[in-house]
């Protein structure tokens, strides 16, 4: 687990190829590295790594087809930068939210223009994810833990404004109009989701035609 705070700006220092999928070594900047063992999990632009080898600046993750082909890691080069994170600790300050670094979907940046000292950006959601984003709650984009100011569940696309500091300590400061980010929606939206579908497991119900007053009432969400 995660908190979505991002703790140094790394970068990819190679690409190994093993058998159909890759290994990265990974250049971790400023990145106290000092408390990581093998087989610790680093979050690399938002998704969960496990750390197979490790010196005092780098570590080498194995990353699978599956996870190359539904996030952003595949289209990494030699060079590009990463956000990343350590594993938070029972002494973590949960400065984010609860990250868990398994990314629910790509989207990319529709728009970004100033607004006051901040940066002012559009983000396309696959439209199966969309459904989870709310205003004012939270989403994790490349790891990084945000707030979302406005939705338009018509174009599913959400806004966010992102602040001069984080756009100093994370990759976000390189966002260009198309580039594809890693979404990870917060994790209280997709398990209550399946709480409320109930029933047997693969069972598919139309959420929308049977939430209903008594429902809620019902399940204890209105008095």
């Amino acid at each position: 687990m995660f908190t979505g705070i991002i703790q140094s700006i790394g970068s990819i220092t190679e690409l190994q190829p093993k058998g159909g999928d890759i290994a990265l070594v990974i250049n971790t900047g400023k990145l106290d590295m000092s408390d990581v063992e093998l087989g610790d999990s680093i979050a690399v632009n938002g998704v969960c790594l496990t750390a197979i080898a490790l010196t005092d600046q780098s570590f080498i993750a194995d990353v699978s087809r599956e996870t190359l082909s539904l996030t952003s890691l595949g289209a990494l080069n030699k060079g590009t930068k990463v956000n990343l994170e350590k594993a938070l600790t029972l002494q973590t300050r949960l400065g984010g939210h609860m990250v868990s670094g398994h990314v629910d979907g790509l989207g990319f940046v529709e728009s970004r223009h100033n607004d006051g000292r901040s940066e002012h950006f559009v983000i396309n959601a696959p439209n199966n994810i969309a459904k989870y984003i709310a205003e004012k709650g939270s989403i994790t984009i490349d790891g990084v833990s945000l707030t979302v100011n406005k939705i338009d569940l018509n174009n599913a696309s959400f806004e966010i404004n992102i602040v001069p500091h984080t756009l100093q300590e994370t990759i976000m400061s390189g966002y260009q109009v198309g580039v594809k980010v890693n979404l990870e929606v917060d994790l209280v939206a997709r398990y209550l989701e399946r709480l409320i579908q109930g029933g047997a497991l693969g069972e598919s119900k139309d959420l929308a035609n049977n939430i209903t007053a008594s429902f809620l009432a019902n399940n204890g969400f209105t008095k």
